[in-house]
């Protein structure tokens, strides 16, 4: 299966990647929207005509994103809805309250390396932010994305996930240390195989999910980070927060990603797979898309939110 290659690339920016793309009809939701990547990519989607759902902890300060947003694309379509991932109360008031198909669900909503902590169900932070609130929106939402016959479903990892596979024996570090980087790595492999098993299990619905790298971008997700550092990163391939949400916006809008699923991009273009560490913000680990590590992430995921509350 050869790699999928587009005319966009490292600086490519999400209102160039999505120029000339009428979504006017369509509806599309966009987790962790009232900043950063989730606010420009809910801004680019606006653009394509789309009625835009920001879904997002904060109810006022998503307001004035979503007006933002409106005044700048002249589409009025934009709405704001209360989600907070790491709380299932609040997954399944969301999806409940959903009415009507969904055609494009952005899981972009996520924390990184924060210290330690445990929802009330005992699940570590992260891999409850950043994958099973978002296992179970997505879930919950399935009967509206089916609805669509073309649904996408658009996934936020990082070559983080490099960091660390889904340790099955203790994903919320019950018995280890804990160790904020791995932590993140975990979550962000479970982001990447949700997305292949989604489009395996949901192919009879034509419901198709790919995950990305956005790249390096300074945004509120380095605010547990010391200085906002980025690390090793070099400068010159540090992304503005338009260039970020280029990935996401592809892989939402592109008719070169019709019928795509269960794959990894970076910079706007598949990334290979890799059997060690790269050192680069390139690269696939092969246990992140190993479909049967996908199958058991599914089985694991199901049987936690299923005891939640």
């Amino acid at each position: 299966m050869s790699l999928i290659v587009t005319p966009f690339g490292f600086s490519s920016t999400a209102a160039q990647v999505a120029q000339g793309v009428d979504l006017t009809g369509r509806r599309a939701l966009v987790t962790g929207a009232s900043s950063g990547l989730g606010a420009e990519t809910a801004r680019a989607l606006a653009g394509t005509g789309a009625a835009v759902t920001l879904a997002v902890r904060d109810v006022a300060v998503g307001e004035r994103v979503a007006k933002d947003i409106a005044e700048a694309t002249g589409n009025r379509d934009v709405h704001v809805a209360h989600l907070d991932l790491a709380d299932p109360v609040s997954v399944t008031a969301f999806t409940a309250a959903w009415q009507g198909p969904l055609h494009v669900l952005v899981n972009n909503a996520g924390v990184m390396a924060c210290p330690e902590q445990h929802t009330e169900e005992g699940w570590e932070l992260q891999f409850a932010t950043n994958h099973l609130g978002h296992f179970a929106l997505a879930t919950g939402l399935h009967d509206a994305l089916a609805a669509d016959g073309a649904a996408r479903i658009v996934v936020v990892s990082s070559t983080g996930h490099q960091q660390s596979p889904v340790v099955w024996d203790d994903v919320n570090f019950a018995f280890r240390r804990y160790d904020p980087w791995l932590a993140y790595g975990q979550s962000k492999t479970a982001n990447v195989l949700f997305a292949v098993e989604a489009t395996r299990r949901w192919a009879d619905d034509n419901i198709t999910a790919n995950a990305l790298m956005p790249g390096a971008i300074y945004t509120n997700l380095q605010r547990h980070i010391e200085g906002r550092s980025s690390g090793s990163v070099p400068v010159e391939l540090i992304k503005t927060v338009e260039q970020g949400a280029a990935t996401s916006v592809l892989l939402a809008t592109s008719p070169l990603m019709q019928g795509v699923g269960g794959r990894y991009f970076v910079d706007c273009n598949e990334s290979e797979t890799v059997d060690r560490r790269t050192g680069t913000l390139h690269g696939v680990a092969r246990y992140a898309v190993d479909p049967d590590n996908a199958r058991r992430l599914w089985t694991l995921s199901e049987e936690l939110v299923a005891n939640a509350g």
